[in-house]
């Protein structure tokens, strides 16, 4: 079979999703790096940010447990325009108004500050199920892959959109400076409504009233995602959504050289997403991801040793690569472990035990950084990323089916 292009021959409605994606993604990437730091400039302290940011992950996996499952009966698009629009409602509450319940009200709706690349927050599973419905599963990594990949350049262009208000003032940015990103927010969330109300609605995999419980096989399988993914979506939350408060912190720097620095990891992401999408498909998906977060653990490590903020900067930027392009590789294999129409519940499964440990990530990194420790969570986090590396391998190599990892087992229909 000839290789081609990952975007090549898909479905309108697919291209539109993705499409849809890096609208989402702009927004999401200024405010995954200016929230935290607007909080700060509004007083807010280390411990509150990370519970507002801990608890909206909370509830945002509660939200994840339902609509996957409910998508395989109901339909996806209805969840992807109530998602939108609860978005759209949050931002204009932040543009409206800085008082600091509104605002952590709006945060816990919004996802402000937590960085989805673009995926519908809580719904993320509802589109990752929709895609990969109009995708043949030949080329499911390749093209998942190619999704990330937007999201992340849509992240990149947001994080530099993010500099904006550290460079409109001589000294450190006021709050007025940072609150015109919620009226970039509540743009890309109406254009993004636009986009999925005018797309039909997919045939989805289970007819109402209909009962087939997961096989013996598939529920171990999923079982085994659930666990392994608890230790990276710990290693997750104890690192992202404060970095840019950690640059702040141990370098005094602000959002005009902290942006540039997010931007540089998301554009190396997005071209490491398209490579781990391609070898995927040649060794592996589980090799693949082994090797990429293995360099990407060792960037963790050395970065509470980093001596000034360019080294910082740089060992930030090659752990954002060599992680994050792995995201499209693995879910496909998370959704290629059960019936197609089961993708759904794959997709929430997969979602849902990242995000509970996940969130619990910023309120401990929270209370650490209160303290004043503030690399603490960094080496937590890598501990959290080793184990993850270890595990993952031994429960998913015999399942693999891309490149010289292909399960021996049959495919899933």
């Amino acid at each position: 079979m000839s290789w081609q292009m990952p975007w090549q021959g898909l479905k309108r409605e697919a291209a539109a999703l993705i499409a849809a994606r890096g609208l989402r993604s702009v927004a999401q990437g200024a405010l995954a790096v200016d929230f935290s730091l607007y909080a700060r400039t509004l007083g807010w302290s280390a411990r509150f940010l990370g519970l507002t940011l801990g608890v909206g992950m909370l509830l945002g996996a509660g939200l994840t447990a339902l609509v996957g499952p409910l998508s395989d009966r109901l339909g996806r698009r209805r969840f992807l325009l109530v998602y939108d629009a609860a978005v759209l409602a949050a931002s204009l509450l932040a543009l409206a108004t800085p008082a600091r319940t509104p605002l952590a009200l709006a945060a816990l709706v919004g996802g402000f500050g937590r960085g989805a690349n673009g995926a519908a927050g809580p719904f993320a599973p509802v589109e990752q199920a929709w895609l990969a419905g109009l995708i043949p599963v030949e080329r499911l990594g390749r093209v998942l892959s190619f999704n990330m990949a937007v999201g992340f350049t849509g992240m990149m262009s947001g994080a530099l959109l993010a500099a904006l208000p550290g460079l409109a003032s001589k000294g450190p940015a006021p709050a007025a400076a940072y609150r015109p990103l919620f009226f970039l927010s509540a743009l890309s969330a109406a254009l993004v409504f636009a986009v999925v109300y005018r797309l039909p609605e997919p045939a989805w995999g289970l007819r109402r009233g209909e009962r087939t419980p997961l096989a013996a096989r598939e529920r171990g399988l999923i079982v085994r995602l659930g666990l392994v993914n608890t230790l990276n979506g710990l290693g997750i939350g104890l690192v992202a959504p404060l970095l840019p408060l950690w640059f702040a912190l141990r370098f005094g720097r602000g959002p005009g050289t902290i942006a540039p620095v997010v931007a540089a990891g998301l554009m190396l992401a997005a071209l490491s997403s398209l490579l781990g999408g391609r070898w995927s498909g040649k060794v592996g998906t589980v090799r693949t991801v082994v090797a990429m977060r293995a360099v990407g653990l060792g960037f963790l490590l050395a970065m509470p040793w980093a001596p000034n903020f360019g080294v910082a900067a740089a060992l930030y930027a090659g752990r954002s690569a060599s992680n994050r392009g792995t995201a499209g590789a693995r879910q496909a294999l998370a959704l290629g472990l059960v019936d197609g129409r089961r993708r759904g519940l794959a997709a929430s499964v997969n979602s849902l035990s990242i995000q509970l440990p996940r969130a619990l990530g910023p309120i401990l990194a929270g209370l650490m950084i209160s303290h004043g420790e503030l690399n603490l969570p960094l080496l937590l986090a890598a501990l959290c990323q080793g184990g993850y590396l270890v595990l993952y391998p031994l429960l998913f190599a015999s399942h693999d089916r891309e490149g010289r990892g292909r399960a021996t087992q049959p495919p899933l229909t």
